[in-house]
């Protein structure tokens, strides 16, 4: 006898990439594991009169196995009638009472602090969406790492993107060059257009970053922008495998965390931040050849000066080492080749350069405190 089909209900909208996302990380567990039967209800129908009264009322008479989407954190209590797990998106705030689709939005927003500290920013900026957990937290998460670099965040947070002239103003007033991380590619798009119009020139003035990796909204700006990816398909497929163990009148709460897969690059930061031309050479060299076995003697025989100098210069103009600089690129490429494959951690290694692959699963431990493995999983 054939299993009976789980019945869910969808309140994600389509609009944006993130949850165009989630949806396909859904789509692909039922096609994989069901399949499951859907039913998609816009998610501002919570907002409408009566659309929780809706929600509920289609949840039971369709007999509803599981919710996941947005709902209203005031009226919360009104799902727990129904008897059946429920999995809501954090925006305003993470719910304390169902299971939560979340972000780690902290260490999101360290990365992208990470990378422009790297291109050897010395200003940096914030643009973000106020009254929200995931911008709030990536905007503490970029502040935080760049405190820690020795520098601070100007900051401007809106309740939407309507005010241009309040926008345009603060950005004339940045100091240049300066490096930009925008909450989402949204505000990112924001950005490009306002500074279109003010005469700031991308990237050589500003350095622009978003999140989302929204193919449609970096390619439609000029330059194109470039933004942080996040593993938000694992994550759909994440909350499916859980609800799967799951049955009504005896589920728990649970989790799942969508992480930040890594910076994917386009014209908008194309552009290290660094006055010493040799140090520039020397670190677009590595930027192109890093997956080689490279010596020290290959990277500095183009440059009749010594070691030691280059050394100097190197660590004044980028806040590291060559060494270190050059393990950074390995483990950013390692690592979004590990959340995006199933290959072996040594092929992984020796495909982004490592060539002591034995102690690489120790390398990434230094980085992100955790193993490959277990990265990986989550």
């Amino acid at each position: 006898m054939s299993q009976a089909k789980k019945k869910v209900i969808l309140l994600i909208d389509s609009a944006s990439e993130f949850d165009r996302k989630l949806l396909r990380g859904i789509v692909e567990y039922s096609n994989d594991n069901g399949p499951w039967q859907f039913y998609r209800m816009p998610p501002w129908t919570i907002w409408d009169p009566d659309g929780e009264k809706r929600i509920l009322e289609r949840a039971r008479n369709w007999k509803a196995d599981a919710i996941i989407g947005l709902w209203n954190p005031t009226k919360e209590p009104q799902l727990s009638s129904l008897g059946i797990p429920v999995v809501l998106q954090n925006y305003h705030s993470r719910s304390s009472a169902y299971s939560v689709i979340t972000g780690d939005y902290i260490g999101t927003g360290s990365m992208a602090a990470s990378f422009f500290i790297g291109r050897g920013s010395k200003n940096f900026a914030y643009f973000g969406l106020s009254g929200v957990v995931w911008s709030e937290e990536r905007r503490q998460g970029f502040e935080k790492t760049v405190s820690q670099a020795g520098y601070s965040t100007r900051v401007l947070e809106t309740e939407s993107l309507d005010n241009t002239s309040m926008i345009a103003s603060w950005l004339v007033g940045l100091p240049k060059p300066v490096a930009l991380f925008a909450c989402d590619d949204a505000h990112a798009l924001a950005v490009s257009e306002i500074c279109k119009v003010e005469g700031i020139r991308i990237p050589e003035d500003l350095q622009l970053l978003g999140v989302d990796n929204d193919d449609l909204l970096c390619e439609i700006s000029d330059p194109p922008i470039s933004s942080i990816a996040l593993d938000v398909e694992k994550g759909g497929r994440m909350i499916c495998r859980l609800l799967d163990t799951q049955s009504k009148g005896n589920w728990k709460p649970f989790t799942v965390t969508i992480r930040p897969i890594c910076v994917v690059e386009r014209s908008s930061t194309k552009r290290h931040l660094i006055a010493d031309p040799i140090i520039e050479k020397v670190v677009n060299f590595l930027d192109d050849n890093f997956t080689r076995d490279l010596t020290m003697a290959e990277i500095l025989e183009p440059y009749p000066l010594s070691r030691r100098s280059i050394e100097t210069r190197f660590r004044r103009a980028m806040g590291t080492s060559i060494w270190q600089y050059l393990q950074n690129l390995r483990i950013e490429k390692f690592t979004r080749v590990l959340v995006s494959t199933d290959l072996p951690l040594k092929e992984i290694a020796l495909e982004c350069g490592f060539r002591d692959t034995d102690n690489i699963a120790r390398t990434f431990r230094k980085y992100h405190g955790i193993s490959p493995q277990e990265y990986r999983k989550h």
